[in-house]
């Protein structure tokens, strides 16, 4: 009964000062709306990168070589080449597909449309290593490699900036003093890390060496990267060990940092600590609101103590403890931040599809980071109660009783 009425007469002292009552729970407001917002938007872009990296392919891995990271330094460092990518298909069982890769830039044009597009040239495997599709023509094959055919596969936002709604395929366009034939038209993928998947052309990877960058070492074709597919999760370790050496082998560099693996697993790992860490800090920078808020709170209830002097004196009189003053100050003080609380995160949420529909962001409800904010508000009214309600419950009652 003592807790009901202390609920009762809390409600009633803070509905008698509603304007009050709503400025000080504000503070709290804008702090969870913060928090809420952020997490949220924060989640959101850590979902879209694991669904970035789900549409890539759980098993593949991108090999590259680097003389930063050597103990011994090389002189003259060989380059990644058409006939490391072939070595490593004929003689790693631990992969499934393989796809070397090199890229450019170059101005693309059809009529009077243009286009400086990222070109890259690609192997035939590209397709199932990079998990693609065609929506139109055929792909590139063997047989255009090994006779460098000047044949290119548009991007699906490429082919409709250059051709419209007319269907490139079998059409010619220009690339410098070369022509290229359309073959193919890639489906729609999207961006992945802010690069827009469909904005970019594929040619066969003899022909970007040898007629358009008419770039060549005496090892072969050099290449921009190696991307591998492992035949399975289980088999990435072992495709990783296997590969390694056999480049070390091949370039005759036997420390292992000069070749460069990194797993999509573990490219995802590094983007979701980026993430979280990026998260937490917005998160943490977004709670100093929900301290200011705190301070508010205990500010407003020592000015209330001052205001009902004469009211704790005359309950005092009439039989209260200290413990029953005191907890009805810190009921009004928890109602204060869990109402303030409950209001930011309704605030947080809109914020959030506000932030979707006007910024183009994605975002996530994240329903602990919600609980967590609600109980952490709660937490800073019962906390920041305290002085005021100890104020209150030590107050003399004949000194209280002498301003009546």
């Amino acid at each position: 009964m003592e807790m009901l009425e202390n609920l009762k007469m809390a409600f009633s002292a803070l509905m008698g000062n509603k304007l009050r009552s709503g400025l000080t729970m504000l503070g709290i407001a804008i702090g969870n709306a913060s928090v809420i917002a952020l997490v949220g938007v924060g989640e959101g872009a850590q979902k879209v990168a694991l669904e970035q990296f789900e549409a890539l392919g759980p098993n593949v891995l991108f090999v590259s070589t680097s003389s930063r990271n050597v103990r011994r330094t090389i002189p003259n460092p060989r380059p990644l080449t058409y006939e490391d990518a072939q070595a490593i298909a004929s003689q790693v069982p631990a992969i499934t597909a393989i796809s070397p890769e090199l890229s450019g830039k170059k101005i693309l044009s059809f009529g009077n449309r243009t286009s400086n597009s990222p070109l890259i040239g690609v192997g035939s495997q590209y397709l199932n290593v990079r998990n693609r599709q065609l929506s139109k023509g055929r792909f590139i094959m063997e047989s255009d490699l090994k006779r460098d055919n000047r044949v290119i596969v548009l991007g699906s936002e490429l082919a409709k900036n250059l051709f419209g709604n007319r269907n490139p395929v079998g059409e010619n366009l220009r690339m410098g003093n070369l022509s290229f034939q359309v073959i193919g038209v890639l489906q729609t993928k999207g961006s992945l890390f802010e690069t827009n998947q469909d904005d970019r052309a594929l040619i066969p990877l003899t022909t970007m060496s040898n007629q358009v960058l008419g770039r060549n070492s005496i090892y072969g074709i050099p290449l921009t990267h190696i991307s591998v597919l492992a035949k399975n999760s289980a088999q990435i370790k072992a495709a990783q060990f296997q590969i390694s050496n056999l480049l070390q082998m091949r370039h005759q560099v036997s420390d292992e940092n000069y070749v460069q693996i990194f797993p999509q697993t573990t490219v995802l790992e590094m983007a979701k600590e980026t993430n979280d860490s990026l998260t937490r800090m917005l998160a943490s920078i977004a709670s100093i609101s929900l301290f200011v808020g705190g301070i508010g709170i205990m500010n407003i209830m020592l000015v209330s103590v001052t205001e009902r002097t004469q009211e704790i004196g005359l309950r005092k009189a009439l039989g209260a403890k200290e413990g029953d003053i005191k907890g009805q100050f810190l009921i009004e003080s928890v109602i204060l931040a869990t109402t303030g609380g409950i209001i930011g995160i309704f605030v947080g949420i809109q914020g959030m599809y506000l932030a979707g529909i006007f910024a183009a962001l994605t975002t996530s409800i994240s329903i602990p980071a919600i609980i967590l904010a609600l109980g952490v508000s709660s937490a800073i009214g019962l906390i920041f109660g305290v002085v005021p309600a100890h104020h209150a419950a030590k107050l003399d009652p004949i000194v209280a009783l002498r301003r009546l």
